[in-house]
């Protein structure tokens, strides 16, 4: 197995005293994600002041979680219970990688410290020295375990097996570049807010912080590491927002050539990034839905610390008798329900949360929403369909079903499907670890005028 470049550790340093500790939270959390919990309300509940590092460790671990628990299955003549294996597994994931940038603790560090977190936890006491053993003789024996596992997918490639093979028939010339942009960090990028500020002003007052950056897209900057947003300047000001360079396509994919003060909906529009970019772009009249009220509110905060005004309304998109004033719109953005498979760089428990039955079922969930939405739009208009998707069922061949429903839609300009780290489009992959933008779907439909 690589375990350079595709398997990251952790950046910074974890100290010794209290990596013990660490590595008892990162544990939780991946045995919470392997009971079908989202990692983040995992992380909520591990303590603020090591919510940081512990982070890092279970985003390092869940990208290796198909090689790490194949070596417990090795190393374990019986499958241990569950806790101790996500344990055992965020162990190896560091000893996977000891020589890799931010790995600062050496082997015996690890097996020590992985000891303790198992001895001061009443589930795993008794198994303390069970742990030892395995961790020890995965030391002295690394690679004949290790050579078996280049014959088993999900060990090679760190996903669910119907995920591979899915990839595998989608895009039969580059789902394993995929997979491998799959288990890099992306990287952080800005979204300058034009009605504050300018690219190049952001771009000094980073540098003046000591963090280069490089334009992206029309109103972007990529950071070449990240900062916590309470370090970005001019943030709390409204000047920037956090947004991948693919989500930040769809404004200018929407708007480019609409007349002046379009009506604009944002149909499921929670956090609310593209619809302030859409309002940092234009004067128009916009309607935010979604379908989740606690949702709402972040799009209004949002909003508000951006300086931008919207009418923000709690309801279900696919319901527009619940909702619709009954005046046409000139743009609709349907930003969909999807897996998510285009963005597990930054959301690493997707891959392991997501099952294959859920595809389809998020496929309805998008004909179902583009069929409702689909007669709001006025002759003339236009509707972009987006997913951060890169299976096809949530792309192109949602897209070309659409048109063979709708006689009266054409399709526009759009790039369809974009991959991770990818900043030509699809089949074109950079050499960089962690550039490029998501990966995304877009498909542009335009309604005839005598539609």
């Amino acid at each position: 197995m690589n375990t350079g470049a595709h398997a990251r550790p952790p950046h910074g340093s974890l100290q010794a005293p209290a990596l013990s500790e660490q590595l008892a939270l990162a544990a939780q959390a991946v045995l919470a994600v392997r009971q079908g919990r989202s990692l983040g309300d995992a992380l909520a509940a591990v303590p603020a002041p090591l919510r940081p590092g512990v982070q890092a460790l279970v985003f390092h671990s869940l990208r290796l979680l198909g090689h790490c628990e194949a070596l417990v299955a090795r190393l374990a003549d019986r499958a241990p219970p569950p806790p101790l294996r996500s344990l055992m597994c965020v162990a190896l994931a560091l000893l996977l990688a000891p020589d890799a940038p931010g790995a600062s603790y050496a082997a015996h560090t690890v097996v020590d410290q992985a000891v303790r977190a198992a001895r001061k936890d009443k589930r795993w006491q008794r198994q303390a020295g069970f742990l030892n053993a395995c961790l020890r003789r995965y030391l002295r024996e690394a690679a004949s375990l290790q050579a078996p596992l280049a014959q088993d997918p999900v060990a090679r490639w760190n996903h669910p097996s119907w995920w591979i093979e899915r990839l595998r028939r989608d895009h039969p010339a580059d789902w394993e570049r995929l997979l491998l942009a799959n288990n890099r960090p992306g990287p952080m990028t800005l979204r300058v807010n034009r009605r504050r500020t300018d690219r190049e002003a952001l771009a000094r007052a980073l540098a003046d912080q000591g963090v280069a950056s490089r334009p992206v897209g029309e109103d972007g900057l990529e950071l070449a590491r990240p900062l916590p947003v309470d370090q970005i300047p001019g943030f709390a000001e409204g000047h920037c927002s956090v947004q991948d360079e693919a989500a930040q396509l769809a404004a200018p994919l929407l708007l480019d050539g609409l007349a002046a003060r379009p009506r604009v909906l944002d149909a499921c529009a929670a956090p609310g990034g593209k619809t302030a970019h859409l309002l940092e772009r234009a004067d128009a009249e916009l309607l935010a839905l979604d379908v989740d009220a606690a949702r709402c509110t972040r799009i209004s905060d949002n909003l508000r610390r951006l300086g931008l005004v919207a009418e923000v309304r709690h309801a279900d998109a696919a319901r527009p008798a619940d909702w619709w004033d009954g005046r046409p719109f000139d743009a609709i953005l349907l930003d969909a329900p999807c897996t998510a498979s285009g963005i597990v760089r930054r959301h690493p428990d997707v891959r392991w949360l997501r099952r294959d039955s859920d595809v389809a079922a998020l496929a309805g969930t998008q004909r179902a929403l583009l069929d409702a939405l689909w007669p709001l739009l006025r002759p003339g208009g236009r509707l972009l369909y987006a997913t951060c998707s890169v299976f096809r069922a949530e792309g192109s061949e949602q897209a070309e079903a659409f048109l063979q429903r709708h006689t009266d839609a054409r399709a526009g300009a759009a790039p369809g499907h974009l991959f991770p780290g990818t900043p030509g489009g699809a089949g074109q992959f950079n050499d960089n670890a962690s550039g490029g933008p998501d990966g995304f779907f877009y498909a542009r439909f335009d309604k005839a005028r005598g539609g």
